[in-house]
């Protein structure tokens, strides 16, 4: 018997692919034999997800007839969505199956790791390094996307469809595998650049690739309390921000990098924008800084330059505690992980090119009500492809993400302030960094959080990272492939 169901054969092609990645933290037990007993907890959950795939790629065919509701599953949302799903799903088990962590905590851990966020539940100090291993490779191919990496071995009629819906704007290549691989091997030296410039200056191995990993992906997760401010090392925290820059970039910027197109990079809209955020932000958070917690002016500007960086870039990484931060200065911190980092990068947030699209739409129309009705002046921004116009279509879009996204997070702070009791500037500082996919905490994530606030967090993040539209599209599609289409034998 053969079941017909749309988009089946990607979803049994992801499914192995997630599960061998869950394969993947089992290669550090020849350096960690000790930890050998928790092996099982990646086998059996890799194992299953392999077989999975192979049996619906096997025993279910795709549906070529066309009708309303095939045509919205076209543009790959309830795909893209059903590999992340199961993709957190799949993470969860080894922490369950370990005994390490609760179902909600599990599936926190895999929610934050898979969207690149870096928030934990988990004490450091106790883990063991598989685990540690586990939760910064899920940030790294989080950062890259399940289906960027499955397009790397297998492309199908639909390929670009996912790819785009998945968040990936920009093709680098006139081929889109091509493209997928020119990314992913990217991605991967400037790993190994990172990782190697890390034990030079005094990191372990280990903590080298985890850190790397971590910044690369904009993730945050690191092998101490502390964060990287537990090395005290300035020199760790200056690579640290160039990785956490190189990581909220788009790849095609990246791209005019390494091909010395310096002059083309350099007008792109988000780079600027970057650029002009950085020199406002640093020194105004830098004297707040200085005046507020009676630091040294050097002082002030080194933990003011790490952490706009770490918000910005949405990486999540910390070299101080913010507890005892001036009101002003969280403010600022909240502002930037709203923000975010550069679009078809893996950083989160509402992203730059929106926010400066968003600021050219209001000065033009404060512009407007100054000057004469007949002036007539077409708004343009730089992408890393050239000039490009900014038209209806694009402001409606941009205007209406703003909206839904600003909407998200007001209703998730306030409910952070009640299942967390908290005032309502921490939960806006938390839920900030869960919906921008950050991981900075002011306390309230951590092993004693209650489930209700990981829960409003891992929802926060999902939303993030699939930038909300996708899992609104994805779900409505299913809902619709439930009431229009049911599977039909042979």
């Amino acid at each position: 018997m053969k079941i017909y169901f749309t988009n089946s054969s990607n979803y049994g092609k992801l499914m192995m692919l997630i599960g061998i990645l869950l394969f993947i933290p089992v290669t550090t037990l020849p350096f960690y034999p000790e930890e050998s007993k928790y092996a099982v907890a990646f086998i059996i959950p890799s194992i299953i997800s392999i077989l999975l795939g192979i049996l619906i790629c096997r025993l279910i065919k795709q549906d070529d007839s066309t009708n309303h509701w095939q045509r919205v599953m076209q543009k790959g949302s309830l795909t893209v969505l059903f590999a992340w799903g199961f993709g957190f799903l799949a993470g969860a088990i080894p922490f369950i199956i370990s005994g390490q962590l609760s179902f909600i905590q599990a599936l926190f851990e895999a929610v934050s790791g898979w969207t690149t966020t870096g928030l934990s539940v988990m004490d450091v100090t106790v883990t063991p390094h598989i685990f540690l291993f586990h939760r910064s490779f899920m940030q790294f191919c989080g950062g890259l996307g399940f289906v960027l990496v499955m397009i790397m071995f297998v492309q199908g009629k639909q390929s670009m469809n996912l790819y785009n819906a998945e968040g990936h704007p920009d093709k680098l290549m006139p081929n889109l595998k091509k493209t997928v691989w020119t990314i992913f091997l990217m991605y991967v030296t400037l790993l190994f650049a990172g990782s190697f410039l890390y034990i030079l200056l005094g990191m372990s191995p280990f903590d080298s690739l985890m850190h790397a990993m971590s910044a690369l992906s904009t993730g945050g997760f690191s092998t101490m309390t502390d964060s990287i401010g537990a090395y005290h090392n300035i020199a760790i925290e200056a690579l640290t921000i160039l990785l956490m820059l190189i990581g909220t970039t788009n790849f095609a910027v990246l791209l005019l990098f390494l091909k010395r197109k310096f002059k083309q990079a350099q007008k792109v809209s988000e780079i600027r924008f970057l650029m002009i955020l950085l020199i406002v932000c640093v020194p105004i958070l830098a004297l707040t800084l200085f005046y507020g917690l009676y630091l040294t002016v050097g002082e002030s500007f080194r933990i003011s330059l790490f952490n706009v960086v770490s918000a910005l870039s949405t990486s999540g990484f910390s070299t101080t505690v913010y507890t005892n931060w001036p009101d002003f200065a969280i403010g600022i911190l909240i502002i930037l992980m709203l923000i975010g980092g550069g679009i078809g990068s893996t950083a989160g947030g509402i992203k730059l090119s929106r926010i400066y699209i968003m600021v050219r739409l209001t000065l033009d129309n404060i512009r407007k009500r100054l000057k004469p009705e007949h002036h007539v002046e077409t708004l343009y921004y730089y992408k890393a492809q050239g000039k490009t116009s900014i038209d209806r279509t694009l402001s409606t879009d941009v205007t209406g993400f703003i909206a839904c996204y600003l909407i998200i997070f007001a209703i998730g702070s306030l409910l952070l302030t009640v299942t967390e009791n908290c005032s309502l500037k921490d939960a806006m500082f938390e839920f900030a960094s869960s919906l921008g996919t950050v991981g900075l905490s002011v306390g309230l994530t951590g092993p004693a959080t209650g489930a209700a606030t990981l829960i409003i967090e891992i929802i926060g993040m999902i939303l993030g990272r699939l930038e909300i539209f996708i899992v609104l599209i994805g779900i409505y599609s299913g809902v619709l492939m439930l009431k229009e289409k049911k599977p039909r034998k042979l």
